[in-house]
């Protein structure tokens, strides 16, 4: 046969790709149509219930806590435990906290490594006085850590610390109660009641314990701060540290 009757190489290929063509093209055609199957982290989504995709979570020391009811507009005391309910307060989330209960007319926190609660109402910043009463009902640390709040920054009132003896104000300057000008030793008995209160002003913190004062300090152009582990009672909350404390009538006002 002569070359007019054999199709060359050239036009074998084009032939070639037109019947490629003619097959691939369908087949994409198809597949557009046919139901899309998606995955979230992998997981199909025919037959497998997949939850929606969500935003990062906020670690929880970031969340904004809930203003809850304002404070009342008075500078009477108020009441802020009513000696039957946890109404108010919420337990704090401390790692390791023992048990936290309500029992004849006294908040109780069970030892653990830290255990507390947290006010979830408003409360004042500046210019107020709180009171309470206090005891260290078994263990060798603090039965009374008062965090409050000083304007913006909250700060700690640490009553029995350190091994038991410690009173001081935690943190001046990065230095804890332990540390600062605030730092008194004193004896406390284990299933005494003691009386404890604390005065904020704009340029002064003071406290009392059983009507002796115990700190008296200048906070104008002072670092006011907390120790990191305290962070889930801010604003304002009351905690120990392995031992079981008991509170009663804790009140606050204005001043």
């Amino acid at each position: 046969m002569n070359s007019a009757q054999h199709p060359s190489a050239k036009s074998l290929l084009n032939a070639s790709r037109r019947d490629l063509a003619a097959v691939i093209v369908p087949l994409f055609l198809l597949a557009g149509c046919a139901p899309h199957k998606s995955s979230i982290n992998g997981a199909a989504s025919k037959g497998t219930p997949v939850a929606p995709m969500t935003a990062t979570a906020t670690p929880a020391g970031q969340k904004n806590k809930p203003a809850g009811k304002p404070f009342p507009d008075t500078f009477d005391w108020v009441p802020l435990f009513d000696g039957k309910t946890l109404t108010g307060w919420a337990i704090s989330d401390f790692s390791g906290r023992g048990e936290v209960r309500v029992a004849d007319g006294k908040l109780i926190l069970g030892s653990g490594v830290m255990t507390g609660v947290t006010w979830t109402n408003d409360i004042p910043r500046m210019n107020f006085e709180v009171e309470l009463e206090a005891m260290r009902v078994d263990g060798s640390d603090f039965f009374c850590g008062l965090t409050f709040p000083v304007g913006k920054d909250p700060c700690s009132l640490i009553v029995g610390g350190w091994g038991g003896g410690v009173v001081g104000i935690s943190s001046l300057d990065g230095e804890d109660a332990a540390n600062n000008e605030t730092t008194k030793y004193l004896s406390f008995e284990n299933g005494r009641w003691y009386k404890i209160r604390l005065r904020v002003m704009p340029a002064a913190i003071q406290a009392w314990i059983d009507n002796e004062k115990i700190v008296d300090v200048v906070t104008t152009d002072r670092k006011i701060s907390i120790r990191i582990e305290v962070e889930p009672s801010v604003p304002f909350g009351i905690a120990t540290w392995s031992t079981t404390g008991a509170m009663r009538n804790l009140r606050l006002r204005r001043i």
